[in-house]
This record gives C-alpha cells, structure tokens and sequence, in this order.
C-alpha cells in the first residue's frame, strides 16, 4: 500500500500495521508502557496452558511480573548464561563433529547436507542440554545426529511456531471459535501432544525424584544440573515452591519456541547467500582465520572479533526475517501516535519485511550486502536498536534472551564456516533463493556441499 502506516478492521478489532522505523520506536519506545498486551489467541492460550508463561501472557498482571522476574534474574541471567557455556560449546562440538562424520563417510571427503536440519538439530540440542541435561530423548544416533524422538519433537516446535500469531478466523470471530474451520486447535492439539510426550515424563521424574528425596534433593546445598532443576528449586518468600508442576510445564515449552527459530533461519538463509556470493563467503572464512587461525575451533571468547560474520547475521535478519511480523502488541487505551488515533484494543504489528526492505531506509534493499552494518571498526551487534529491522523484539514485552539468541546465532554461523567449505551441490549452478509460498524460510531447504578444511585433529573425536 506504499504507506508507513494503516489500520484494517477485522470483525471488531483494528490491527495497526507499522513498516517505518521511526514510528516503531514510537509505539515500542516512546508509548511502551500502553502498547505492552498480548492478544489472547486460540494457539498461544493453549500453548501457554492458560498463559502461565511470560511470553504469551495478554496481561501486565502479577503472574506476568513473577514469571518475567525469574525469567530474567534466574534463567537468563548474564550469570546464567556463563554457568550454561559449556553445554553450549559442547553441542556446538557435536553439530561439527556430525558434519564431519558425515563428510568422511564419503568418498571424496565431502557431502551434501541439509543446512535446515543442521540448524534445528543444533538449536534443539543447545535447549535440551540447558533444560532437561540431554541431548537426546531417545538413544539418537551413533555419528552424533538427531534420533527419531529429535526429529519428531523439533517438527512439533515449529508447527506451533506457525501457528502462534498466524491469522485464525476464531481469533477475530470468537464465536466461530468452536468450529476450528482453519484447523488451528487441531494442529496445535496435535504438536502440544508431542511435547507432552517427551517433557513430561522428563518433568515427572525430576518432582519424583525431589518427593522421594533422591539424588540429593533434600540437601540445601544441592547444585542444579540444568534450568529444570532451577525452576524446581525456586522458592517463594515464605519457603514453598514458586512455580506449580503446569507453570514448569508451559515455560518448558516456551524456552524452546523462543530459542530455535532466529539462529537457525539465520544459518540458513545467511549460508545460501554466501554460497550464491562467493567473495561473501570468502570474505567471512579470511576474518575467521585471520581471528581464530586453523588450529583451534571458533569460541564465544572470539566473537567480539567476528565483525563481518556478525554484520552476515545482521544482513539475514534485515533481509531474511523468521516471520513477516513481530509478536503482536496490543493498545490497552486510546492513544495518539505521530496523529494518529490508536484505539484501545488495537493490534499492532510491527512489520519485519516493511522495516528490513524499506527503500526509504535502505539502499538496495533486496541485496545482501554485509558491508552495510561495517561502521568505523566499532563492534557489531546483533541487536538493532533504531528499529530499522527487527532481530529480537524490544520494550517492555521484548526478548528476554537477546544474549542466549546473539550467541547461538554466531556460534553456528561461524563454527560451520569455519571448519567447512560450502559449494552448491554436484549438478547446480547456483541456490534458488525463492521464499516458501506460505512462509519466510526458503522454498526448498538449502542442500549445500560440505567439505572440511582443517586439519584432521582439530575437529572433535567420537
């Protein structure tokens, strides 16, 4: 419609769509405090169990303020995040290790992989160690990579990813609600089960273990292995557990809707188009070696020196967003913004294609061209605070893990690019970049050659 901003009325509800970086700062700065609801839809009330979470909570209420507490000073924590490092580097280690296995199992060294089951794999683990202090659900697979339990749970995690926010008739006509005429409670149902089958006995376990005071639970001083003992371990100011077996239950799920999705559509995207640009690519593989050498893998202690890798991120979550909008907020009064009347109820969606491709903001905005984000030596973040594109939400309902999220992203952006080339496969020209017709992600996940390209030794052992 070629305008920064308009306002559409489905059934009863304007919904405010936002393309201008100016205004977004507007709504989610300036006007945080009115614009910091949730709308309560059909996916994300049976996501959250009845919004126990702090993600999908629709209210600023009391349940909202102790779940974004813990959230903020126990589980993601700068704190945390040091104590969680090395089952980090640890999957990290795994995700090169398969990718190596996979290429010595070859003759000629090298294979074509799926750089989407690559990503998720990798994701899904890091959340898995983090929350349950396993890789695996199952036995999984001898070479490193993700058993059928893996498959199936991560599969789960992206279905109700689509259809957290996605337009639902019901959510504007409740009254149809009963009808599920799009089929959305029915999906959600469907994936909800597969996180129950694999969490809860998990769960279960774990509060067994703690009534029957094994393992040490009865110790004051018992460390916690992972955040699930966290959550268990939490307590109120009058001694009694914080959080109730369906609040552990729901944030579960939560940690790994939030987690997964922005690093492992950055590799991809960011990896199809360095493949299509080899001099990108190139480019990317000189900073790392110039930083890390050959000798050592890529750690979290180099990533202030990884400027272009990060500006490569930086260029993918501009160009190549997760989702066509951000979580929506929604006005709890009427309020006025750049002269605009805002009704009270209002949804507000905060284009990422309309900021990221805004030619009013970005020169050649349908290019890939790190080179954009490069200012003066100074160092690269992933964050964009002017709102000029959109890598993790902000304000008041932001992104409580931009740290956790930054340093997935990069870790395994830049451990692929470094231990191993990437061509197009044997019998193709180039990637087709074309988007999917239903989604943001590529049409047909990227299948890309791998080789290694450091010494024998330096990758990690079986």
């Amino acid at each position: 419609m070629n305008t920064n901003i308009a306002c559409i009325r489905l059934g009863n509800i304007h919904v405010v769509p936002v393309t201008c970086p100016k205004l977004a700062c507007e709504f989610l700065r300036k006007h945080d405090s009115v614009f910091a609801f949730r709308p309560i839809t059909v996916a994300s009330q049976s996501i959250s169990r009845g919004f126990l979470t702090v993600g999908f909570q629709p209210w600023v209420d009391e349940q909202w303020k102790k779940m974004r507490k813990l959230m903020v000073s126990e589980i993601i924590s700068s704190k945390r995040l040091r104590w969680l490092h090395d089952k980090r580097i640890e999957e990290a280690d795994n995700l090169v290790r398969y990718v190596y296995n996979q290429c010595s199992n070859n003759i000629g060294g090298g294979a074509v992989l799926d750089a989407r089951v690559l990503g998720w794999q990798y994701c899904g683990n890091v959340v898995r160690r983090f929350l349950f202090n396993k890789r695996y659900f199952g036995k999984g697979r001898a070479d490193g990579g993700p058993g059928v339990e893996e498959e199936e749970h991560i599969d789960a995690v992206f279905t109700a990813l689509s259809f957290l926010f996605a337009f639902c008739i019901s959510d504007y006509l409740p009254w149809l609600r009963w009808l599920d005429l799009d089929g959305h409670q029915r999906m959600v149902k469907e994936a909800l089960e597969v996180f129950n089958k694999y969490h809860d006995p998990v769960i279960d376990e774990r509060l067994q273990e703690l009534r029957d005071g094994k393992d040490g639970w009865h110790d004051l001083k018992r460390e916690p292995q992972d955040l699930l003992d966290v959550f268990i371990l939490l307590k109120d100011d009058k001694g009694k557990p914080l959080l109730s077996t369906e609040e552990i239950r729901a944030q579960a799920v939560e940690l790994f809707l939030a987690a997964v999705d922005n690093p492992a559509n950055t590799l991809e995207w960011t990896l199809a188009e360095m493949i299509n640009q080899p001099e990108i690519l190139q480019k990317a593989i000189e900073e790392i070696d110039r930083v890390v050498g050959k000798e050592r893998l890529v750690q979290e202690s180099d990533f202030h020196k990884l400027n272009y890798v990060k500006a490569c991120a930086r260029e993918s979550f501009r160009l190549h967003p997760l989702s066509a909008f951000n979580l929506p907020h929604v006005s709890n009064y009427d309020t006025t913004i750049a002269g605009y009347l805002i009704p009270k109820g209002s949804y507000v969606l905060l284009s990422r294609i309309g900021l990221g491709r805004n030619p009013k903001v970005w020169d050649e905005p349908f290019k890939f061209k790190p080179e954009r984000h490069l200012k003066d030596g100074s160092d690269v973040d992933l964050v964009e605070p002017e709102l000029r594109f959109i890598s993790f939400s902000t304000g008041k309902r932001g992104c409580v893990g931009t740290g956790l999220g930054s340093a997935m992203t990069i870790m395994l952006l830049a451990r692929l690019l470094q231990g191993f080339s990437w061509e197009v496969p044997p019998g193709e020209s180039s990637i087709n970049l074309a988007e999917s017709t239903h989604s943001l992600f590529l049409a047909q996940p990227l299948r890309a050659l791998a080789k290694p390209r450091l010494p024998s030794h330096v990758y990690p052992a079986n």
